[in-house]
């Protein structure tokens, strides 16, 4: 099963261990702390809500408020059906299928430039069976996909500034620096996107990207983009969302 209920983790969580259990307990704890690495790796896998995915040392390890919105379908910001879908970064394939998920009517495209990163979203889309919906797709953001529009496009970029670099945990370091390290500011992707999106974003579609908590910095930024920043559990300065027209007349 890929998906289970509270009450199953909870039962789970009160059940005695057995004693080999016990002991390949002990044996990750010795590790985590010994290596650092995120206890994601160890086990190969990490959850998103209620969704369980692999993870290993090719992908961060999956927490994305962009989950947050989709599981309400990115209402009431959704107008329109969602047909075409784009998820820009897409690492573990994580929010490529939690999108398939939410707009069951939408084929969606999965981007990264990492050939690693793919490998591990391949093996998560295929546990879904879902690999008749997604296609992957190896692109340096937007520049590798032509002229393709979608109704939907959502991407949590690599957003870390050079100074918080520096500043990581062990446990981040652990993680791949491509997906993570975003120049001087931490908006060196969150440009490129911007820049390019209308041009492949459908008549009334919709760009969502996870920016960490830089909302004053993106607005300094791309003064003229009447951005949405809508709550999450972190607060309403992690996710912006925007529409295409909006894109285009802040060029005007």
């Amino acid at each position: 099963m890929l998906r289970l209920s509270h009450e199953d983790l909870a039962r789970s969580a009160n059940r005695e261990l057995t004693v080999p259990e016990q002991r390949k307990a002990l044996r990750l704890i010795d590790e985590r702390v010994r290596t650092r690495k995120p206890l994601a790796y160890l086990i190969h896998e990490a959850w998103l809500g209620d969704y369980r995915f692999y993870v290993d040392e090719r992908v961060l390890v999956p927490r994305s408020f962009v989950a947050e919105l989709l599981r309400d379908r990115l209402k009431p910001w959704t107008s329109g059906p969602v047909i075409r879908a784009l998820d820009l970064c897409t690492g573990s394939g994580c929010l490529a299928i939690l999108l398939a998920l939410a707009f069951p009517r939408a084929a969606v495209d999965a981007s990264d430039i990492s050939r690693a990163a793919l490998a591990v979203a391949r093996k998560n889309i295929s546990a879904y069976g879902l690999g008749r919906r997604i296609r992957l797709v190896r692109a340096d953001l937007l520049s590798g996909l032509k002229r393709k529009q979608y109704d939907l496009i959502v991407a949590n970029p690599p957003y870390v500034g050079g100074a918080a670099m520096r500043r990581l945990p062990p446990e981040y370091r652990r993680e791949p620096r491509l997906a993570l390290a975003a120049g001087a500011d931490g908006l060196a992707f969150v440009r490129r996107i911007l820049t390019s999106a209308a041009e492949h974003l459908r008549p009334g579609g919709l760009l969502v990207v996870e920016v960490g908590h830089s909302r004053s910095r993106v607005e300094r930024a791309f003064p003229r983009v009447p951005f949405i920043w809508p709550e999450t559990s972190a607060g309403d300065d992690c996710v912006f969302l925007a529409y295409r027209d909006d894109l285009y007349n802040s060029r005007q």
